[in-house]
């Protein structure tokens, strides 16, 4: 059996956690990316117990230009050939009308949900070309789809990653390497807590009266994603709770 290996980015908690649980769980090798070291060393302690197979880590912060040729190198110190690179690390920060928009929350989601992004597939696309294969899985949002109101930078990087997506995949066809977007609707994370900078009771409103996704639901749909036939690529799949149809339509049961 050969082994395949995924860097997850972003992989300390929620979908990239629960993403590199599913992997693991199939055999895979892991390599953790995020900036919390202790998370990364619990979870990396946990899937090794549990599932047996290599788990590396790097405490990196995807938005610092020089992270992706940092995470490169790691890859090349380690001897490894990556097979998937999941581009999951994102966030979204405030939710307010553009006009009273906060600057830094602003410039923090510009850089981790699209400038980090670019900075790791940029580095490594080429050790792919290189390879002769390679699967980037870009975690888009439904905000990449569809506008909502005080959604604006969020829903505007999130319509970057669509567009990104897109591109990633016109500009390595020629090179065999495929490129795919899960883009998920509502799913209970730390993401709301994130959002509304730690205020847990707004979070938990978010989710209240239906059932949201979960990290487990996704990473289901990744896996499925970075494992059909070589033929076959997945360009765009949406998953939403059947409770939700739309970015600002949801069903509550209360």
């Amino acid at each position: 059996m050969i082994c395949k290996t995924a860097i997850i980015t972003g992989a300390s908690s929620g979908i990239g956690k629960a993403c590199a649980q599913r992997f693991a769980s199939e055999g895979w090798n892991i390599v953790l990316i995020a900036r919390r070291e202790e998370k990364l060393e619990e979870l990396a302690s946990e899937i090794k117990a549990t599932f047996g197979v290599k788990v590396d880590c790097m405490v990196l912060d995807v938005r610092n230009s020089n992270s992706g040729n940092e995470l490169a190198q790691f890859i090349e110190s380690l001897n490894i050939e990556p097979d998937l690179l999941l581009n999951n690390a994102g966030l979204a920060v405030g939710l307010s009308p553009f006009q009273t928009g906060v600057v830094d929350d602003w410039e923090r989601m510009i850089d981790t949900n699209i400038k980090g992004l670019l900075y790791v597939s940029r580095a490594i696309a080429p050790v792919f070309i290189k390879q002769g294969f390679g699967h980037i899985i870009n975690i888009g949002s439904i905000a990449g789809k569809e506008a909502y109101p005080n959604g604006n930078v969020y829903v505007a990087t999130k319509y970057a990653v669509d567009g990104l997506t897109k591109s990633m995949r016109m500009d390595l066809l020629p090179h065999g390497i495929r490129v795919s977007q899960v883009a998920p609707g509502a799913v209970e994370t730390e993401f709301s807590i994130v959002r509304f900078k730690g205020d847990e009771e707004r979070a938990k409103g978010v989710y209240n009266g239906f059932v949201p996704l979960t990290g487990k639901d996704i990473a289901d749909a990744v896996f499925y994603v970075a494992n059909t036939p070589k033929h076959v690529n997945i360009n765009d799949l949406i998953i939403m709770p059947t409770a939700q149809a739309s970015a600002v339509q949801v069903k509550r049961d209360i």
